[in-house]
């Protein structure tokens, strides 16, 4: 199993799509690491940029609700995966996208919305998430602080995370 946590890249905007999560002119590639250079590099957001070394160290990305909406694309986590990010935390998944992350053997997380805005207080203070997945718990501490929350994610979902994914998970048990 993958060891979640890290460096915390904060996306401080609702409805961020998967054109915007990687771009669909770079779907015709074959390989993950093709879309390395290219994660979020369409996304439009205050003070952000897709090439900065911050981005690049970042291991869990905080957003808002109905993060990865827009068209269904396996691709969209492949380029987290393939930087590095294995958790998305956000107050809600667009359907396609979350599962997929589970597919990839990738956490996504959902809170209230009032929890995403307390781990947002940690913004700017070079914030990291550990995650407790057996737990179910994550703690994000920075310059400003500590704090710990509950998770809930379904078994299933758990299962494919334990095994790495779907394809892995399907090889054990068929």
């Amino acid at each position: 199993m993958k060891n979640f946590g890290g460096k915390v890249l904060f996306l401080d905007r609702a409805d961020i799509n998967t054109d915007e999560i990687i771009p669909a002119k770079y779907l015709i590639e074959i390989s993950k690491k093709a879309l390395k250079p290219h994660m979020l590099e369409d996304l439009k957001l205050d003070g952000f940029d897709p090439q900065s070394p911050d981005i690049a160290k970042a291991r869990v990305i905080v957003t808002r609700a109905n993060f990865g909406c827009g068209s269904s694309r396996e691709h969209a986590p492949w380029v987290f995966e393939v930087n590095d990010i294995n958790v998305v935390i956000a107050s809600s998944f667009a359907r396609i996208f979350r599962q997929n992350m589970f597919n990839c053997g990738m956490l996504a997380i959902e809170m209230p919305e009032d929890i995403i805005e307390k781990i947002f207080r940690h913004k700017g203070g070079d914030a990291r998430i550990e995650i407790d997945f057996e737990n179910d718990s994550l703690t994000v501490e920075s310059g400003k602080g500590k704090d710990t929350f509950r998770y809930s994610i379904a078994e299933f979902d758990k299962a494919l995370v334990r095994a790495g994914g779907w394809v892995d998970f399907a090889d054990s048990k068929y």
